[in-house]
């Protein structure tokens, strides 16, 4: 129920205590009932241990240290959904957020319906709840790799490891698809509800990572191909 996102705890990080209140203010507007709040690193760390937020938006330059480190802190502790607020917009800045783990990256100045809406999104993703499904299309095999789509997990003979929210959307967009190419548009579609000017090298990273973990051998998949100038490709049946 989308009320339900509205009572999760999110935590603000932010050394501009203006913009930290002004945000703080926006998400209460919007509904939002739980927000704690942290002007730097530490303060983070303390915040988090004591109030065990559901999700975060962290900016990335901080007085006693950066985001980028930060996420990492925090994802060791809980495996909480992460959105970058920064003013930092490069693109090599934007990647390595996302290449950690990131769900999202706003750029300051932003619109506040803008990270109402982004934020929402991501909630919604990672608390979604699970659709009541068939006991054989709960779970989707790909060679020795089963995707366990209720619990958003696949398993190989390696063990079983986690989807990210992003890495599962794009996972059941190919799935739906299998055997047929998907755009890198309808990819990103899927992904960001957006299409795929400026999310091209991202939506690389979301690949790579996903190959990472259900691909026997990454560098060489077997399951999720690529087909240059046009998209990706889950296989249906594995070539012999």
């Amino acid at each position: 129920m989308e009320h339900e996102l509205y009572k999760l705890t999110i935590l603000l990080v932010d050394d501009n205590k203006e913009l930290l209140q002004m945000i703080h203010n926006i998400l209460i507007q919007a509904g939002f009932q739980n927000i704690v709040t942290a002007s730097s690193c530490q303060e983070a760390r303390q915040v988090f241990s004591r109030q065990c937020p559901d999700a975060a938006v962290l900016d990335i330059m901080l007085p006693d240290g950066d985001g980028f480190s930060l996420l990492q802190e925090l994802r060791s502790v809980k495996d909480i959904p992460v959105l970058f607020l920064s003013a930092k917009d490069q693109d090599a800045d934007r990647l390595q957020g996302l290449g950690l783990g990131a769900d999202d990256y706003i750029t300051k100045p932003f619109l506040p319906k803008e990270l109402v809406l982004r934020l929402t999104a991501v909630l919604r993703r990672t608390y979604r709840s699970p659709e009541p499904q068939q006991a054989d299309s709960d779970v989707g095999k790909l060679g020795d790799t089963t995707i366990h789509w209720g619990s958003g997990t696949v398993s190989t003979s390696h063990g079983q490891q986690t989807l990210t929210a992003k890495e599962f959307a794009l996972l059941k967009k190919l799935w739906e698809n299998r055997g047929n190419i998907v755009t890198i548009d309808s990819l990103c579609q899927a992904v960001w509800h957006d299409d795929a000017y400026g999310y091209e090298n991202t939506l690389m990273v979301h690949i790579r990572r996903l190959r990472e973990k259900i691909e026997p051998d990454p560098s060489h998949p077997r399951y999720l191909l690529t087909v240059r100038g046009l998209g990706y490709k889950l296989v249906r049946k594995e070539s012999p």
